[in-house]
């Protein structure tokens, strides 16, 4: 029989929690308002929805490499949130802004946002926990799938607006202390890679 209250929990918690997404929401949203953070947070529910029915339809491929997955992705995780930490503290690489001219990816877009859940270890390895747990062993239908992965990127996209709203309304206290702010914030996905970079000796 299908857990609504133990689906529900565990979304919920999981989802909220201070991650790459819900961090960066607030840092983007603290520095550019609520509304310029918005193409960012719609590309970590779109991002986020595509990892949902990747997680669905290949779940039992997954769950057999799960190790082998979870290392790579957990490395390749590790290292952008790092290079995002960095970059919130204001330290600028040459081989990240393109060549003379060229148009930079501003971190607030659609792409990044997206991007982001690719490299994202906390989402990925919570996607595929979630759906084979809650999900695949009662629903395999094209619909359910569907209905369920849209349930939870509208999930995602309320956590991650809940965080940038936090950061828009403190926007004159942050302002006033930003230097601080940036260093709690990238210390905090200084100390979410620290996590997880735990559990793979674990």
């Amino acid at each position: 029989m299908f857990n609504l209250t133990g689906f529900l929990t565990y979304a919920f918690v999981v989802t909220f929690t201070p991650g790459p997404n819900n961090i960066t929401s607030m840092v983007l949203a603290s520095q550019n308002g609520y509304r310029k953070t918005l193409r960012f947070m719609l590309g970590v529910a779109s991002g986020f929805f595509i990892i949902m029915l990747l997680s669905s339809y290949f779940n039992l491929m997954l769950l057999r490499y799960i190790p082998k997955v979870k290392v790579f992705m957990s490395f390749f995780g590790i290292a952008y949130m790092i290079f995002l930490a960095l970059k919130i503290l204001g330290i600028h690489f040459p081989w990240s802004n393109g060549a003379q001219g060229e148009k930079k990816e501003p971190l607030s877009s659609f792409k990044i946002g997206m991007l982001l859940q690719f490299v994202n270890p906390k989402g990925i390895i919570y996607g595929i926990t979630i759906i084979s747990t809650f999900i695949t062993p009662f629903y395999s239908s094209t619909v359910s799938l569907v209905l369920f992965g849209a349930f939870l990127s509208f999930l995602a996209l309320v956590s991650t607006s809940c965080w940038a709203i936090f950061g828009s309304l403190f926007n004159r206290f942050l302002t006033k202390y930003q230097r601080q702010f940036n260093i709690v914030m990238a210390a905090l996905l200084f100390y979410t890679a620290y996590t997880i970079l735990l559990g793979l000796f674990h």
